[in-house]
């Protein structure tokens, strides 16, 4: 038996059934995954699909880089193995960074829900694996096949059968094999959620198809975006900025066209693409470009095929935002992060009451290896990550966050789990005071933090930063933020990118970016500047220089 057409509150609560089911499948994921920026940071994707590979809904646990991807990677997968094709049990993997989330390191499995023997959808997942081999540490490539392990769309499980070669293939190609297997398995079990609990919302409502559901939610979400778009004054908006790069800084270019058919972003004019592996593929600069657009003109709409539909990205071949294989690009969030702070730059010219100040972008994780004993012993050693991040941008309303992995959607990891896992120990973690950029609205902090290892042995440190050169921007007569920087004990200050060995008894200081301030620092609200005072977030130097604030009675009583 099935209904034979659904109302607008059986759609209403079929949809928040979906938004459930989908949770329960990255929350799946994230309790059974090895990898620790997934278990403790969320660094992954979760969604389901209709039988035309378009989104339907995504898990509100994920990443824009992951999720925006994941949206396209399902079409991929019907593209190579047609729906006629697939069979109740099969199971589908890649991690090609055109056809995935953009670098080696992301597995993606997608999985055909049947139901009554047809099928009636799909359940899509990645996440982030430590190791899948090639060169050690996140700045050593210069091209795709030194990034490890490839996997074109290929089917891991036949009809309920594990491909033991393939699998073989994997656990061989890793440095960290029971990890790297664990995780795939992770992925796998988490769709199998996501599939019992499609099926079990469809015996409940009676239903043997989502079609219908499919239908209304993207259309409507599609239509309510394009509502908000036509809202918007029309025209082309221009907006540049430099980043770091490696051996010489880079220019990002795009322009913002609004119009009665959506948001195009064109990238024309942007740097070539270069030897190092900070290159993105067209599938992850669209995420971020897509997230980016969405933070003005969404905000209250479901992220779905139909939302993302008016949001559109041109780039030319071979720029850094449109790199062509086999380059390097295992590092690609460091352009593709910076992607939403360069588009508000256009946007902001257009609806400035919306749009923050420059962030600290790219996130600062701590990233090391070393051995796990002294004398050391070949073979016994760890490697470990835990997110650590910069500011937010300041709203032209509010204080941008603190230590805020904004846009990316990292969650910073537990410091104690980084160091159960290692034998470094971290001295100290704090906000890091003055960096963000002073404003009407201050700009959101960095963070100090100090490590060193607690063996008589120098360990490996993998650096990967930007905000080092150059500072994130405020806006509206808001102050920069300030500029990220890797020093060590001795003194020696490091570049932003490097593999490095840290000596025996020296400790590495990790100083991430602040962001922007909005809006004239003088206007800034008295009791504001006292509380950032109070709480040790501004000096009192800043609070005088920058925010004309020479006496603080309410403090000078205490």
């Amino acid at each position: 038996m099935s209904r034979e057409k659904l109302s607008l509150i059986d759609k209403q609560v079929l949809w928040n059934r979906l938004i459930a089911v989908v949770e329960e499948q990255a929350q799946t994921l994230q309790r059974t995954a090895f990898s620790t920026i997934v278990r403790e940071s969320g660094d992954l994707a979760a969604g389901v699909f209709d039988t035309r590979g378009r989104m339907i809904a995504q898990a509100v646990t994920g990443t824009p880089g992951h999720i925006n991807t994941m949206a396209l990677n399902v079409g991929h997968v019907l593209a190579a193995h047609p729906a006629e094709t697939m069979l109740d049990g099969d199971v589908y993997i890649t991690n090609d960074p055109w056809l995935g989330t953009g670098h080696t390191n992301d597995f993606c499995i997608t999985t055909p829900v049947f139901r009554n023997g047809a099928m009636v959808g799909l359940f899509a997942c990645n996440c982030h694996l430590m190791d899948i081999g090639g060169v050690l540490g996140p700045n050593a490539s210069t091209d795709l096949y030194m990034e490890g392990l490839i996997i074109p769309i290929l089917k891991l499980v036949e009809a309920g059968v594990v491909n033991e070669t393939l699998m073989a293939m994997i656990r061989t190609n890793t440095r960290l094999p029971v990890d790297t297997e664990g995780d795939v398995y992770a992925m796998i079990s988490c769709n199998d959620v996501g599939y019992a609990g499609l099926n079990m919302m469809m015996d409940e409502y009676q239903l043997d198809s989502i079609e219908e559901l499919s239908d209304h939610v993207i259309d409507t979400s599609r239509e309510a975006v394009l509502a908000n778009i036509r809202a918007m004054p029309f025209g082309t908006w221009h907006s540049e900025m430099w980043i770091d790069g490696y051996d010489e800084p880079l220019l990002l270019k795009c322009g913002v066209t609004i119009s009665n058919d959506g948001i195009n972003v064109d990238f024309t004019g942007s740097s070539p693409m270069v030897r190092n592996n900070i290159n993105v593929p067209i599938c992850y600069t669209l995420a971020y470009t897509s997230f980016g657009v969405g933070c003005i003109v969404a905000k209250g709409i479901p992220n779905n095929a139909g939302s993302l539909e008016p949001i559109t990205v041109s780039s030319p071949e071979g720029t850094i935002m449109h790199a062509q294989k086999p380059a390097a690009v295992v590092s690609r969030h460091i352009v593709g992060i910076s992607l939403p702070d360069l588009v508000f730059g256009a946007l902001r010219q257009a609806v400035p009451e919306r749009v923050p100040a420059e962030g600290a972008g790219c996130l600062w994780g701590v990233n090391a290896a070393g051995p796990r004993t002294s004398p050391t012993k070949y073979g016994d050693e760890f490697r470990v990550g835990v997110v650590t991040t910069g500011g937010m941008g300041a709203l032209p309303f509010r204080d941008g966050l603190s230590a805020t992995g904004y846009p990316s959607g990292v969650r910073g990891g537990p410091i104690e789990i980084f160091e159960s896992m290692s034998t470094l120990v971290v001295w100290r973690k704090q906000y890091r005071q003055d960096s963000g950029g002073a404003g009407k609205y201050r700009g959101g902090l960095g963070q100090e933090i100090e490590v060193g290892n607690s063996i008589p042995e120098p360990f490996t440190y993998f650096a990967s930063y930007e905000r080092t050169k150059v500072a994130a921007r405020g806006a509206a007569g808001g102050l920069d933020g300030e500029k990220g920087s890797l020093t060590l004990s001795t003194g020696e200050k490091l570049p932003g990118k490097g593999n490095y060995t840290i000596p025996v008894g020296t400790r590495i200081f990790v100083h991430s970016p602040g962001a922007g301030g909005h809006g004239n620092p003088l206007e800034r609200d008295r009791d504001a500047v006292e509380r950032d005072l109070e709480l040790g977030l501004i000096s009192a130097e800043a609070a005088e220089k920058l925010y004309g604030h020479k006496a603080f009675p309410s403090m000078a009583a205490e």
